[in-house]
């Protein structure tokens, strides 16, 4: 873990240039793609996955290593050849996986974040899962392991794979081709982002299209069919702790209410979408039909507020860093306290983001935990031996934050409130 979070100092910024470059490209264009809440909420989901990631959240039932062991027919020498092997035989196995995820009701919890955005650009290519408990990508890497591919290669490949994801993520560039009949391209990845019927769980190949087109899951953007992005039943919030796990509330609560003892079990491993009956009609759950009516998510808010919340992430990603750049000084169980404490500020500004009135109460909290943090290292996180004085400044903006996200609820949404009640 701590070599992937060293592997994090290069991607980020390299991921973080991309993003305004394309701003800037946008911008000469005339497009609009970039929208501040929408693209704050994609990178504050892209923190809480590195720091899930990094931490190590995640169990593997059956590891690669153990596959490779015991059902291994060959042994490979290590050339040029068996990386290529290793990087198809890893897009093959990603593609059944993002398969599984659109089509099985518990999976598609672990997948709805990255499809919660209603804007398609590269920064919604960060909305990434914390909420996959288990890893289902090993067993779908059998044959790899039938042929005899290491575990240190595909440990090699693994990134590369899946930082070649990225670029795709954008409405920038048109169809590209003779490379549409190869690769994922934007064009193939616009359609897999959409919400219209003739797009629905379609193109999830990951690098090469050729598994959609063999598998019968390929479908070729139309120019009479703009996508609409986003989700059936839209999340209407910007918080991605809540993102990841509000489709397995909804199983949860669905498997309670049902009087069925047979839907209570089969729920979970049902087409993504299917109701019990009795609660469907019960308990109805808007799904948007009409995909050109639909008003998208955008809770209207002070430049000033946007300001704020951008320093909050930018605060968070400070303190990020510090966390992945002193991962063994830290040490365990330093480091999964650093880490959950990052996701509940981001948590925390993402409900303000989204104009919700206990905002306010959930940053003093945040603030009373940080410095309870403090006080029992007499430090914070060893920053004081890195920067004079560096627990006291980030106690002081814990209370500074708590102060000012308390008058931004106190102003902004009491005006909203006077506007509804002149509304009504």
């Amino acid at each position: 873990m701590e070599q992937y979070a060293a592997i994090l100092n290069y991607a980020i910024p390299f991921f973080m240039s991309l993003l305004l470059i394309e701003r800037a490209v946008a911008w000469k264009m005339g497009a609009k793609v970039i929208h501040s809440m929408d693209t704050l909420s994609s990178l504050s989901s892209g923190i809480t996955n590195v720091i899930k990631d990094v931490l190590g959240l995640t169990l593997v039932i059956i590891s690669y290593d153990w596959l490779v062991d015991h059902i291994a027919i060959f042994t490979i020498e290590t050339t040029w050849l068996l990386y290529i092997m290793a990087f198809v035989g890893l897009d093959f196995a990603g593609y059944w996986n993002h398969r599984l995820s659109h089509q099985v009701n518990y999976f598609w919890n672990v997948h709805i974040i990255h499809h919660s955005s209603e804007e398609f650009n590269l920064a919604c290519a960060l909305r990434q899962s914390i909420s996959s408990i288990f890893s289902t990508l090993t067993f779908f890497l059998i044959p790899t392991a039938l042929l005899g591919v290491p575990a240190e290669v595909i440990a090699v490949v693994a990134p590369l794979h899946l930082f070649a994801q990225y670029w795709y993520h954008t409405r920038l560039i048109g169809k590209m081709g003779f490379l549409e009949k190869i690769i994922v391209t934007p064009s193939h990845h616009r359609v897999h982002h959409a919400i219209n019927e003739e797009y629905l769980d379609k193109n999830m190949s990951q690098i090469f299209i050729i598994w959609d087109k063999l598998f019968g899951t390929f479908q070729a953007e139309l120019e009479e069919v703009p996508p609409v992005y986003g989700v059936k039943r839209a999340v209407r919030t910007w918080n991605p702790i809540v993102i990841n796990f509000m489709h397995l509330w909804l199983l949860i609560k669905d498997a309670w209410r049902t009087k069925s003892w047979k839907d209570k079990l089969r729920i979970w491993f049902m087409p993504t979408g299917w109701r019990p009956g009795d609660v469907a009609e019960k308990y109805p759950v808007d799904v948007i039909d009409k995909v050109y009516d639909y008003q998208k998510y955008n809770p209207q808010s002070s430049m000033a507020l946007h300001l704020w919340c951008w320093i909050q992430f930018l605060s968070v990603f400070l303190l990020m860093m510090h966390l992945f750049n002193n991962f063994s000084v830290i040490g365990f169980p330093g480091v999964l306290i650093y880490g959950l404490f990052l996701v509940f500020c981001i948590f925390s500004y993402s409900m303000l983001m989204d104009r919700n009135p206990y905002s306010g109460w959930v940053e003093m909290a945040k603030a009373v935990v940080g410095i309870l943090l403090a006080w029992q290292q007499g430090d914070w996180f060893y920053l004081g031996e890195m920067i004079p004085f560096g627990a006291y400044w980030v106690i002081g903006f814990f209370v500074l934050s708590a102060m000012i996200t308390t008058i931004f609820v106190k102003k902004e949404l009491s005006v909203e409130t006077q506007r509804t009640t002149s509304l009504a």
